[in-house]
């Protein structure tokens, strides 16, 4: 779920099979979003383990990495640096960077530790989306069902992270078939203050995008994240967070493997660069 940060089935042939039977009757919004909160916080209930390439931009930076996932949590390795591949003093750092992770049982640990709260952090956020907002039909589109949402005023946010989530307007797709998340825009449309805007402010206009793909019968993955966040701390310094990340290649990996095997298996075998994710979906804003 790390990440939490696809979509299906514009044409079947495009988008897979993701979304389908569009002439079911929709049911009621919220009951159709708790069933697929339920659906994806089981997901690790049955899950398989993958490799793939991650594209990331933040700012002017752009990274692609080599990521597998492990029973302790993903495994990457940079392979490029804003385009270009590493040299030799990048490679023997991303090598070091590795070396000492495997030799040292305390940053292990910590590495556990981390993917840990990170999925808690991710379920907690999806577990709020039945309760904190109000839901509209807006029809099925390409066989998915298709809602806007608005923030619930019944509901109380008690941390920083669930105001500014709260905060959010925006669409929801979801997967007829097997009632999975496929595509997730939220924007904020008033300004969030902490502290009465003393500590802090995250300014309107700030938005997010999440779309997940279909990998196999039984795993989605998200493909696409995109987070554009204006906004002030406290001593007024300014925050302006831009980040896009898109994952594509999916290749099935053996379950279970510790952070060693994953990291055996970075380096041992190179996940093809031609390769892309089962569904491409063009951005916009």
């Amino acid at each position: 779920m790390r990440n939490l940060w696809g979509l299906f089935d514009v044409l079947i042939l495009t988008l897979g099979v993701g979304c389908l039977h569009a002439q079911q009757l929709q049911p009621p919004p919220v009951h159709l979003v708790r069933e697929v909160v339920y659906n994806e916080l089981h997901d690790h209930d049955h899950h398989g383990y993958w490799r793939y390439w991650i594209e990331s931009h933040s700012q002017e930076i752009s990274r692609l990495e080599d990521q597998v996932e492990t029973a302790e949590g993903p495994i990457a390795r940079l392979d490029r640096s804003n385009g270009r591949p590493l040299d030799t003093a990048g490679r023997l750092a991303e090598e070091g960077r590795l070396n000492r992770l495997l030799i040292s049982p305390g940053e292990q640990a910590r590495y556990r530790q981390q993917h840990v709260e990170d999925e808690e952090r991710i379920g907690r956020v999806v577990a709020l989306l039945p309760d904190a907002f109000l839901y509209e039909d807006a029809g099925v589109e390409n066989g998915c069902y298709h809602m806007r949402f608005r923030p619930n005023p019944n509901f109380s946010a008690h941390s920083i992270e669930t105001r500014i989530f709260h905060a959010m307007s925006g669409e929801l797709w979801v997967s007829q078939r097997y009632k999975r998340l496929v595509r997730l825009d939220g924007h904020i449309e008033e300004n969030v203050d902490f502290g009465f805007g003393i500590l802090g402010r995250v300014y309107k206009g700030s938005w997010f995008q999440l779309q997940r793909t279909q990998v196999s019968a039984t795993d989605w993955k998200t493909e696409r994240i995109q987070v554009h966040i204006n906004g002030r701390a406290i001593l007024f310094k300014t925050i302006v967070h831009e980040t896009s990340e898109l994952r594509r290649g999916f290749v099935a990996v053996p379950p279970g493997m510790n952070l060693a095997q994953g990291v055996l298996l970075l380096n041992e075998t190179e996940l093809s660069s031609a390769a892309v994710s089962p569904a491409s979906f063009a951005v916009s804003r």
